[in-house]
């Protein structure tokens, strides 16, 4: 190759990689969130926010800006009539864009709201408002698109999940050792809708408290059947079925499906954020089978109440692999912060000693990896905290490891 040729091709390989680099990022509209009610849209992987009409309402792009400088602010919409206006807030500043619409309702309009420059990296709000129009909607919003230096490494879910990462405490314990009982206590801070706090997680299930709707909350408790079955329990085999075996008064027991198979059974009961909440759960193996309890300390009569008694087929062991998490199973409000204290950890053993749980190790679900970063952990109040969404995070890794003080609070028992 001679030496000019060389020089050519360096020089387009050159401007390729740049014009790869300034290439805009498109953060699809079923990514976003609607406020203040979530439920004011729907989002559709084929069109991105759809039934956008109320001006009340406001489609909401999270991300993590990593780079300063100028930021280019475009959104795409489809089915926009003509003259309709639009609002975009970020950082406290505002643009406005009138549409110029088409006959042609597929037709994708480019609202361009001009530029703004960012100068500290973080979590940034791109807030869309609707302020006029003469139609029933606003259009469906098809993405965000955001160019110029500051767009470069910046970081959005990219992806039709919308829920904020799982995130768990694992508390390690001697290795075989034989664990009857698991003692946790549990503190919500912040509860929104859509929220599970699982307090006492073990290798055959999990018990805690959750966030059902505005005007239900429960307690649950639920242990996996045997096998390999994910979705439908109808085809679960006996030899394989978690057996109910006794449950609490008013508690409703059925059985679960879609993550597992196995028994499930709840209390409707009204938690209160800032009321910490104390979890019992035993197990005792007999041959090739474990029976597993869950008790809860009902702070208003100040005793103890059995949730449920299931017995788990294709076991014989005891408690291992204990955990605690946060979960928010409902995307449409992914976007809101859960925040939870855990604490006071302690296991007691078959020969009758207790044990005090001093260290967690932090971990994420698959969300967490790559889409998804406003995580935390710690310790709060001298107990282990656990936060997700929100679009604030820690500087925490999969991984680590988190101690807390000893309390030197042995459980006080008296079950029923």
């Amino acid at each position: 190759m001679t030496p000019r040729l060389q020089i050519s091709m360096l020089s387009f390989l050159l401007v390729f990689s740049i014009a790869r680099a300034s290439e805009p990022l498109r953060v699809p509209g079923f990514t976003a969130y609607g406020e203040p009610k979530p439920e004011a849209i729907r989002v559709t992987e084929q069109r991105g926010v759809v039934g956008w009409r109320d001006f009340e309402t406001k489609v909401v792009w999270h991300g993590f800006i990593k780079n300063p400088g100028k930021l280019d602010l475009v959104v795409s919409v489809h089915a926009v009539e003509h003259g309709a206006e639009y609002r975009l807030t970020v950082a406290d500043k505002q643009f406005t864009s009138k549409a110029i619409g088409s006959d042609n309702k597929e037709t994708l309009v480019k609202l361009e709201f001009g530029s703004l420059e960012i100068t500290t990296p973080g979590y940034y709000a791109f807030t869309l408002e609707g302020i006029k129009k003469d139609g029933v909607a606003f259009g469906d919003v098809d993405a965000l698109i955001l160019s110029g230096p500051a767009a470069e490494g910046a970081q959005f879910n990219l992806k039709p999940r919308r829920n904020a990462a799982s995130v768990h405490l694992g508390y390690p314990t001697p290795k075989d050792a034989k664990i009857e009982w698991f003692y946790n206590e549990v503190t919500v801070r912040e509860e929104p809708v859509w929220s599970y706090y699982m307090a006492c997680g073990f290798h055959r299930g999990y018990f805690g408290i959750q966030v059902n709707s505005p005007t239900e909350r429960r307690i649950i408790f639920s242990v996996w059947d045997s096998g390999n079955e994910g979705v439908d329990r109808k085809k679960v085999g006996d030899d394989d079925r978690v057996q109910l075996l006794g449950k609490g008064e008013n508690v409703v027991a059925s059985d679960f499906g879609n993550e597992g198979t196995g028994g499930h059974s709840h209390l409707i009961y009204p938690w209160k954020v800032g009321e910490t909440y104390k979890f019992l759960l035993s197990a005792k193996p007999d041959g090739n089978h474990t029976t597993y309890s869950g008790y809860f300390f009902f702070p208003e009569t100040q005793k103890w109440g059995l949730i449920a008694t299931f017995r788990a087929p294709k076991d014989g062991s005891y408690l291992k692999g204990l955990y605690s998490f946060n979960e928010n199973f409902v995307g449409t409000n992914g976007d809101k912060r859960r925040l939870a204290e855990f604490g006071n950890q302690w296991i007691k053993t078959a020969d009758g000693t207790w044990s005090e749980l001093l260290s967690a190790k932090f971990s994420h679900d698959p969300t967490g990896k790559k889409d998804r970063f406003d995580y935390g952990a710690g310790l709060a109040n001298g107990r282990f905290y656990l936060s997700n969404g929100g679009y604030v995070g820690d500087p925490i890794k999969y991984g680590d490891e988190i101690k807390r003080p000893a309390t030197a609070k042995q459980p006080e028992i008296a079950l029923p």
